[in-house]
């Protein structure tokens, strides 16, 4: 428990109890990065249902509102770095990590946190439609196991959280999570594509940047989960 109170501390503005920890349980909690994502998907899912009761549009507003204010825009800060980073030193590495780690947000910042937005607000209210909100709860869990992935594949760009993380992810951990992946897919067939996601933002880091930082996660959320959502949307039109 005090493990995931830790989590939902750290991924969430959710109210929760104080709990005391060294930095050894606080690197234990990404383990339950994933049922914090389960919880997440809850709420979002609940405010779409409720949302929808007007229309649609009103359903993925509200959804969408709730994801952005249960997790803090977080991992919409991530996204932004990563993007003025990329986006102002695409050619120079040294550049990249110079930018990556100013505070301020620039121009192409913006644009990537306005474009993640809208494209979630789209995708949601074609769920909405078809009535995919079950599976919706499932997103931000998929998107959540990337972290423990990542920590594990890649080094760390500085001794950061991403470093503090690195032993505390077991195979054990990534195994059990992958295994009620494997279960949800009967809610959602098109949820089995994180981890091909979840690869291919890994890969793109390292051959971009060399490495991960908490940026790195919380960008990678933020574009798996968008990425989930494109792919139930084109099940449930294939289908």
């Amino acid at each position: 428990m005090k493990g995931f109170i830790l989590a939902l501390q750290f991924l969430t503005r959710l109210p929760a109890p104080r709990v005391q920890a060294d930095s050894e349980a606080f690197a234990r909690s990404m383990r339950l990065f994933p049922m914090v994502g389960l919880l997440i998907g809850a709420l979002v899912a609940a405010a779409a249902w409720v949302g929808a009761h007007v229309d649609p549009w009103s359903g993925a507003l509200a959804a969408l509102i709730v994801w952005v204010a249960v997790t803090g825009a977080l991992h919409l800060d991530g996204l932004s770095d990563l993007a003025d980073a990329s986006g102002a030193a695409h050619k120079d590495r040294d550049r990249l990590l110079a930018v990556l780690t100013d505070p301020h947000v620039g121009s192409f910042g913006v644009v990537a946190i306005v474009i993640q937005l809208i494209a979630k607000l789209v995708l949601l209210h074609a769920l909405v439609e078809h009535q995919m909100l079950v599976a919706l709860i499932l997103v931000p869990f998929a998107a959540r196991i990337g972290p423990l992935g990542w920590t594990r594949w890649l080094p760390s760009l500085h001794d950061g959280l991403a470093s503090r993380f690195r032993l505390a992810v077991r195979p054990v951990d990534m195994a059990s999570w992958a295994v009620l992946l494997i279960a949800s897919a009967w809610a959602a067939p098109a949820i089995l594509i994180a981890p091909i996601l979840i690869a291919g933002w890994g890969w793109w880091l390292r051959h971009k940047i060399g490495g991960i930082s908490g940026d790195g996660h919380g960008a990678g959320i933020e574009l798996v989960e968008t990425g989930l959502l494109v792919a139930l949307l084109v099940g449930t039109v294939v289908r």
